[in-house]
């Protein structure tokens, strides 16, 4: 079988296309080329929809160039497509879903529909030695859509939010710190300059046997402490309230983690999704990892948002090759 492969994902506001090639005992990416949609939704202060699967329809021919230029191939060479068939927004995925599937009849080759958080597990795999895919591994995944704890061989779900994810915490309150949209990476940058003990925010869910999340009540405590603070005194303690800000995120996601790694008996702890690329949950997490004996498995910064290379590799670990 032919070892090159298309992946393709379209699950939200970012259009990807990637070019791997399965060497049976490693992967190479060859390309992997992306076209974010942040500046079409910036004004509306989140992702609208109906612009996303529009703007799939645009930029999805130009990233498939752009990754077949960058892999220096032709688009014969390839052997099979991956793409993003679930979870996401409708419209998107039907634009990813159908120029796939239409793609790959046209080149009389076969196509593989792969869910999302799959993906985004994949993507710290890909470093990784592939034998790690047959031992017990726990992931946590992070997004602007999703926070959950997955057991993957089970396929197990053990925890997850009851309400707003990771991301929409970020997200959210970054909105009422006058940050715009995404405030994810603003709120990064602005921290590292500030006082991560600042404030205390609170970390819901806090008990010993939980693994479910919470983050609705944190974005109510930011609104409130700059109600009661007022806006000239966050102006000049925006880093330090960032930073804040972030260790209660940070802090509570990596606890959890590696408490229900330790309960569950896993070694191998995986960080993946958007939130990955967060530097302090990443060094929080690697840090009680490491002090538990677990070993800590992050993608880098480049694989942890939405990506074609993460499709593919899906598809691939899945032993559909």
């Amino acid at each position: 079988m032919n070892n090159i492969w298309l992946g393709i994902e379209t699950s939200c506001d970012d259009t990807a296309c990637a070019v791997l090639r399965n060497n049976g005992d490693s992967i190479d990416i060859l390309s992997n080329c992306l076209y974010s949609q942040i500046d079409e939704h910036k004004a509306w202060g989140g992702v609208v929809p109906e612009l996303a699967s529009r703007a799939h329809l645009e930029k999805i021919v130009p990233v498939l160039q752009q990754a077949l230029k960058e892999a220096n191939i032709n688009i014969e060479d390839i052997g099979q497509i991956a793409y993003t068939q679930s979870p996401g927004l409708m419209g998107s995925l039907l634009v990813g879903i159908n120029f796939a599937r239409g793609l790959a009849k046209d080149l009389n080759i076969k196509s593989y529909g792969i869910n999302h958080l799959k993906g985004h597990i994949s993507s710290a795999l890909l470093n990784s030695p592939l034998s790690t895919l047959n031992s017990p591994l726990l992931a946590l995944i992070v997004s602007g859509g999703h926070t959950e704890l997955v057991l993957t061989k089970e396929n197990a779900i053990v925890g997850k939010t009851r309400d707003d994810a990771a991301g929409e915490a970020f997200d959210k309150s970054g909105k009422i710190l006058g940050l715009g949209y995404p405030a994810g990476a603003a709120i990064s940058k602005l921290a590292k300059s500030g006082d991560k003990n600042f404030h205390e925010f609170p970390r819901a869910l806090n008990e010993a046997n939980s693994f479910d999340f919470s983050f609705s009540g944190l974005k109510t405590a930011v609104l409130r402490y700059v109600q009661t603070k007022g806006e000239d005194f966050v102006k000049e303690h925006i880093a330090d309230i960032c930073a804040s800000l972030q260790e209660a995120i940070a802090d509570i996601l990596s606890l959890k983690a590696v408490n229900a790694a330790k309960k569950y008996g896993v070694e191998n702890l995986i960080l993946c999704g958007g939130v990955s690329a967060n530097y302090r949950l990443r060094e929080l997490m690697a840090q009680r990892a490491e002090k538990s004996g677990l070993n800590f498995i992050c993608p880098p910064p480049e694989l942890c948002t939405d990506n074609g290379a993460m499709i593919a590799a899906a598809a691939i670990f899945t032993n559909f090759s």
